[in-house]
């Protein structure tokens, strides 16, 4: 929780000042004016949050990405590398703004699709990026055996994110991310079906090649027996893809999932490894 007070409070200080970076590199391949901040954050993630960093114009991403299970479960699960959950997908940039993506997740079955559009950008004229985030998941999971009036629209749950971030300097960025969760099938017992959740997310560079991401998400309408998710992650530049190592107390790598359902206890060592891989086409 200080780590949340202390993004937001970061943010509101320096609001008014505006930064302009000029490091590129084939990550970095959108064409930007001079007046406009780049590498804000140079993965399309911080670890799991969505980031204002938008693919150029007829750009592909291929995504993989792995959580492995608990490191709490030690060596009998060979700390959670027996208990991989995956995630396949692709991101296309339509226009420099507008971008489309689909993926698909082992945990539930789920199958996600989103739209990301720009909606500001950090330059002299103004001083933060924008970006807005809706996704739709489809739980094929769900058994007509378990829920004999199930519905195609109760498999479904939808996501809005309003993606607020600034570049400080040539080294640290940080972002605010609030998020509204929608699930048409939910346990009243445990959850409510709208949740609204306020995240932050950080990036410091290490090296030319390095950066350290740290993210934080507060769920104000959680039950008592889940976390609120705290990911921290390693971003390693190699020339056209990005690799995030990382380490979390969510497994579950979709929005509603990540938000809503995060189990881990970092105080008791009950946190997940993995990783996001990103091919740049």
């Amino acid at each position: 929780m200080r780590i949340f007070l202390l993004a937001i409070c970061l943010m509101g200080i320096t609001i008014s000042r505006a930064q302009d970076d000029g490091l590129l590199t084939e990550l970095d391949s959108t064409a930007v004016d001079d007046n406009y901040a780049t590498a804000v954050f140079k993965g399309l993630q911080v670890v799991t949050l969505q980031t204002t960093k938008m693919p150029a114009k007829k750009e592909f991403y291929f995504v993989v990405s792995h959580r492995f299970g608990s490191v709490k479960d030690g060596i009998s699960e060979f700390f959670g590398f027996d208990m991989a959950t995956t995630k396949i997908g692709g991101i296309y940039g339509v226009t420099d703004w507008l971008a489309v993506s689909a993926s698909r997740h082992t945990m539930l079955k789920v199958y996600e699709t989103s739209l990301k559009y720009r909606l500001a950008r950090q330059g002299n004229s103004f001083p933060v990026d924008i970006v807005g985030y809706n996704t739709i998941d489809i739980n094929t999971f769900l058994d007509e055996d378990d829920y004999p009036k199930l519905e195609f629209a109760d498999r479904l749950s939808y996501i809005s994110q309003v993606i607020v971030s600034r570049k400080f300097s040539d080294r640290f960025s940080l972002e605010l991310v609030p998020s509204f969760i929608h699930k048409n099938l939910y346990d009243p017992a445990i959850e409510n079906d709208n949740q609204f959740s306020l995240g932050s997310g950080a990036r410091m560079k290490l090296t030319k090649r390095l950066a350290l991401n740290l993210e934080y998400a507060y769920n104000f309408d959680k039950p008592d027996f889940y976390k609120n998710p705290l990911s921290v992650g390693l971003d390693v530049e190699t020339g056209g893809h990005i690799f995030q190592l990382l380490f979390t107390n969510s497994q579950s790598m979709t929005e509603a999932g990540y938000l809503t359902h995060a189990s881990g206890d970092w105080g008791d060592g009950d946190f997940f490894f993995g990783f996001n891989l990103y091919r740049v086409f």
